[in-house]
């Protein structure tokens, strides 16, 4: 995801214009809030699967030590 820091506000301004013309003005805030919707999702699961991760190798450490 380099080339996302490279782009700059008169970049990002011409990605919200054609994204504008694509999708409409109406259906612009649908988009943006399925798109949070998926990413707030994503970032549960990886939160998810971390955790899960912790603790199997944590206890992968205790059944090592026994």
């Amino acid at each position: 995801m380099g080339f996302l820091r490279d782009i700059g506000a008169p970049g990002l301004i011409i990605l919200i214009l054609g994204a504008l013309l694509i999708f409409g003005p109406k259906r612009l805030p649908e988009l943006g809030q399925a798109i949070g919707k998926m990413f707030s999702e994503f970032k549960g699961a990886m939160n998810q699967a971390d955790s899960s991760k912790e603790e199997s190798g944590s206890a992968d450490k205790d059944e090592k030590n026994e």
